[in-house]
């Protein structure tokens, strides 16, 4: 395990300065240039920041060593925790220029997503995946509150919870104010909150909110040290790292899912009853186009 605290950015920079007389010439520059520009570097491969720092890309590597870390990637890690509910949206769009360019946007973002996936996987905790599945049951009422780019992953687990259970309530900006919709929410309920970086203040506000009235909360979020994690009973991690200035939500959808599946998996009866009545709506009402089944 690296020896340096990588969520920390006092930490991190404190090693550093530590460190900085023991270190060699070329690691000194390296040194210098991330005490006062990591939230370029933390974007950069071995080889760029080498190339601005004017070194090689090996010493870059040794200096991360140095530091107590195991290699390069867990430096460039722990750089990114620092900033990566600091990034405007500007700055995001500035760092990704550097990491992905027109030609291969594609490829690069499909690769940073299916790494976001796999880091989920070995981290997620499935005796409290098993223990947010029991709390959905437990509740009796569920509220639901994703705001700003989580607002999708919200009403994405809404529309399928509900199709399942009748007790579930999406809280979101709208008529009434966040927290009119959650005014009636007792100790008997369940909220569940979603929020990666940048974090919505409002969400916060809100899990604190359930927090005094003694409500259960669950987060689905990115880190144990999000401000959603310390609101919450439960706390699901999904990896949420940013290939550009678009955030990821590949690897939190994919959790989503499988929280609906676990639901839906106890409740294989009612949802059989359910989509059968809801084929026979469909097609009275023509939600879906029926012409390609009808042709067959």
């Amino acid at each position: 395990m690296d020896s340096v605290v990588e969520n920390n950015k006092q930490d991190l920079m404190r090693t550093i300065q530590l460190k900085f007389s023991r270190l060699s010439k070329g690691q000194k520059l390296i040194a210098e240039y991330i005490l006062k520009h990591y939230d370029k570097a933390a974007f950069m491969t071995a080889a760029k920041l080498g190339i601005n720092v004017g070194v090689s890309e090996s010493t870059v590597v040794r200096f991360a060593n140095e530091l107590g870390f195991s290699g390069y990637p867990k430096l460039q890690k722990a750089l990114q925790e620092l900033i990566k509910n600091k990034l405007t949206t500007v700055q995001r769009l500035e760092i990704s220029n550097n990491l992905i360019c027109e030609d291969n946007a594609l490829k690069g973002v499909l690769k940073s997503d299916i790494e976001n996936i796999r880091t989920t996987l070995e981290k997620i905790d499935h005796k409290t995946f098993d223990e947010v599945v029991n709390s959905i049951f437990a509740a009796k009422k569920i509220y639901i509150i994703g705001l700003r780019s989580s607002t999708a992953l919200s009403e994405f687990l809404g529309f399928y919870l509900n199709l399942i259970l009748d007790n579930v309530n999406i809280v979101a900006y709208g008529m009434s104010d966040i927290f009119e919709q959650l005014i009636n929410i007792s100790s008997e309920d369940l909220v569940i909150g979603i929020g990666f970086p940048r974090y919505a203040a409002r969400t916060i506000e809100a899990l604190s909110y359930a927090q005094s009235r003694g409500t259960k909360v669950v987060a689905i979020t990115d880190s144990l040290l999000s401000p959603l994690a310390t609101k919450a009973d439960f706390t699901l991690i999904a990896q949420s790292n940013m290939a550009s200035f678009v955030d990821s939500l590949v690897a939190p959808l994919s959790v989503i899912n499988a929280l609906i599946v676990a639901v839906g998996l106890r409740e294989k009866e009612k949802i059989s009853t359910t989509f059968e009545a809801l084929e026979n709506i469909w097609q009275e009402y023509q939600v879906y186009s029926f012409k390609g089944s009808e042709e067959k």
